[in-house]
């Protein structure tokens, strides 16, 4: 009962060509594909910008003699 077999996952992709044809499937993955390329050049544009920003001087209070 546990795992597929070789045979469940054969029917399953033929289920899911038939459905969507093999055009809208690689249209699908491209569409993907485009995503994670946009998402990883984000990440490198926020690295990018924390490096080129100074860093914020911070003042501490003086303490008063007592």
């Amino acid at each position: 009962m546990g795992s597929l077999s070789i045979w469940h996952w054969l029917v399953v992709i033929l289920v899911v060509v038939l459905l969507f044809g093999r055009g809208k499937i690689s249209d699908l993955m491209g569409d993907v594909a485009k995503g994670i390329n946009s998402f990883k050049r984000g990440l490198a544009d926020d690295e990018d910008e924390k490096t080129a920003a100074k860093p914020i001087e911070t003042k501490t209070a003086e303490k008063e003699p007592s």
